[in-house]
């Protein structure tokens, strides 16, 4: 069983499309803005996914590009193997949910180690670069609205309404926050570690 990443299924997306080497398939994940939802950023991860997807079976080379005075380049194509597995894998991404562990929210559960105030200024400092990050996402599909169908945009959109909401539940907990709605002290964390809440 091939191991799943979203970068292996980048790349078998990709050759399903049609044949290519490595550097095009860089390309596109970028001009596509799918750098967002798998990491390119360096390209021995993506060598080195192509490899084993070679030895796995899943793609192979289907000719090496001679171009002058430039290093031969392996163009690289989907087997059936490789489509089959492709499919069974969004078959299981799309369907069913993961539970994933992300850094932020881990951190907030550690959010008492901070005084309000310092979680505070901590948080105005994220609030600021979701909702930059926000209004880069609108205006970028804004401005691919009417020239890409919107199946090959569904991945900004729920970015964009995921960090929305984000920004939207930032909003509520500084103003908790400023108010002293949400507040704690070492003395109340001390206590809280002696009794036994009900998880949520």
């Amino acid at each position: 069983m091939s191991k799943r990443s979203p970068l292996a299924l980048a790349v078998l997306s990709l050759l399903e499309e049609a044949p290519m080497h490595p550097y095009r398939m860089q390309q596109l994940i970028t001009s596509r803005g799918k750098d967002k939802v798998i990491n390119v950023s360096q390209r021995a991860s993506l060598y080195s996914t192509i490899d084993r997807l070679t030895r796995e079976g899943l793609v192979r080379v289907a000719e090496t590009e001679r171009d002058g005075q430039r290093p031969e380049r392996n163009v690289y194509e989907i087997t059936d193997d490789g489509r089959a597995t492709a499919y069974g894998w969004l078959t299981d991404m799309l369907s069913v949910p993961r539970r994933s562990f992300p850094d932020f929210y881990a951190a907030l559960a550690h959010a008492p180690m901070l005084t309000p105030e310092s979680l505070a200024e901590l948080l105005e400092t994220r609030r600021g670069l979701v909702a930059a990050e926000v209004d880069e996402l609108r205006n970028g599909l804004a401005a691919v609205e009417g020239f890409l169908p919107r199946v090959v945009l569904l991945d900004t959109e729920l970015i964009l309404q995921t960090r929305a909401t984000e920004v939207a539940f930032l909003d509520n907990l500084l103003a908790d926050l400023r108010s002293g709605a949400v507040t704690w002290s070492r003395e109340s964390l001390t206590l809280l570690s002696q009794t036994h809440e009900p998880h949520p």
